[in-house]
């Protein structure tokens, strides 16, 4: 079944709102009508530019989709320095991210605190791309199979099959990212099969050939040619090189390399 390829840049903690503005604009310069038919764009800027960036897809009508990096899985109250879904939502964010690395390790977010985010993405109509992925130490003892497959077990808690083709998973090795290494095409497709594997055991065969796993841990200009050659990858969450217009857009037309 053809999936329909997936490229997500997360910008982290990069750009401010007039930046952000900048970088969409030098990226839709390298872009044409068989790009955005061929894939689908998303950038995933910081909280403060979501609006700029809004604005501005909808003013010049430009075929590139929004995420946010995070929200809150509260719908309003006390939480200082929190984003509600419903905020999100109202600002036509289209995708958000949940479950990411640096969530999980820097901020200390559990498994339980992931799967109530999702829920709260889908219940504003909006798709959540979530993060799954092992340490080196993990890797190195044999464990990456079973961690993933744990992640996926809490974090998919409570979704109905009807709703699964709604959510993006994003396979990140915690090894690859921001450090220059990255799987090979090989363990990265064996990876990325797994996840499809464990999503089929929960959803069914058929609706797990209809989601779209991504692979993300230091994707480059240089290696996504032959990552998207791999039959289970259907596209990539990637870091730094979405902080520049020509590499991501490089990435995006991956079929062009």
């Amino acid at each position: 079944m053809a999936r329909r390829p997936l490229m997500a840049g997360n910008w982290k903690m990069h750009k401010d709102h007039l930046e952000a503005i900048q970088l969409v604009q030098q990226l839709v310069y390298h872009l044409d009508v068989d790009d955005y038919q061929r894939t689908e764009i998303v950038v995933v800027p910081p909280f403060t530019a979501l609006r700029s960036i809004q604005t501005l897809i909808d003013g010049d009508r430009l075929d590139i989709g929004l995420g946010a990096q995070n929200c809150s899985y509260a719908e309003s109250g006390a939480y200082t320095g929190e984003v509600s879904p419903s905020m999100l939502a109202k600002l036509a964010v289209g995708y958000v991210i949940c479950g990411h690395s640096e969530r999980r390790q820097i901020f200390g977010e559990d498994d339980e605190t992931v799967n109530r985010k999702l829920h709260a993405v889908l219940a504003h109509g909006m798709r959540p791309i979530l993060c799954v992925g092992e340490t080196d130490e993990q890797r190195e003892a044999g464990d990456a199979e079973r961690i993933v497959s744990e992640q996926l077990r809490v974090d998919l808690d409570g979704v109905e099959g009807a709703q699964a083709t709604e959510i993006v998973v994003a396979y990140e090795p915690i090894w690859a990212i921001g450090t220059g290494k990255t799987a090979t095409p090989s363990d990265a497709n064996t990876m990325c099969g797994h996840v499809r594997a464990q999503l089929g055991e929960r959803f069914g065969a058929e609706t797990a050939q209809q989601m779209r796993v991504q692979y993300g841990g230091s994707v480059k200009p240089g290696n996504i040619a032959e990552l998207m050659r791999q039959s289970e990858i259907d596209g990539a969450l990637v870091g730094g090189a979405s902080l520049q217009a020509d590499d991501f857009a490089a990435i995006c037309r991956y079929h062009r390399l």
